[in-house]
């Protein structure tokens, strides 16, 4: 049983950009779904689905590369907050993640996004990850 889903999904993710992976499959909960979600959004991935096999959900990533060299357009994944160690930020302490160039994704009152939205709708919440 894995305990830390968001880390695990991240993880996975990492090791599949390091073999230069087109496709991961991470199980489905409703929180990885929504990160998933907003990388899609902020152009991390190419697309995702949801599959359903006989007693489990799954979620198919399709990874996204550049170039002829295939270099990953994720560079780092990093988890914030942690079972252990949850970290909270309100809408004026959220980080900016290498100046702006990466993001930071948030659990928010209003559901999980990115750090810039959570500042722009004045909402602060659990930071969850950084990714660049």
């Amino acid at each position: 049983m894995i305990t830390d889903t968001i880390a695990d999904m991240l993880t996975r993710i990492r090791n599949a950009n390091l073999a230069k992976h087109q496709i991961v499959q991470v199980p489905s909960t409703k929180i990885t779904k929504n990160i998933i979600r907003v990388l899609k959004e902020e152009g991390f991935i190419e697309y995702f689905e949801e599959v359903n096999e006989t007693l489990q959900v799954f979620l198919l990533i399709c990874l996204k590369y550049k170039g002829k060299k295939r270099q990953s357009v994720i560079t780092c994944l990093k988890r914030v907050s942690k079972p252990g160690l949850r970290v909270y930020a309100n809408h004026k302490e959220i980080p900016r993640v290498l100046g702006g160039l990466g993001i930071a994704i948030v659990s928010t009152s209003e559901g999980i996004m990115t750090d810039h939205k959570a500042r722009h709708k004045g909402l602060g919440g659990e930071v969850l990850c950084y990714i660049w």
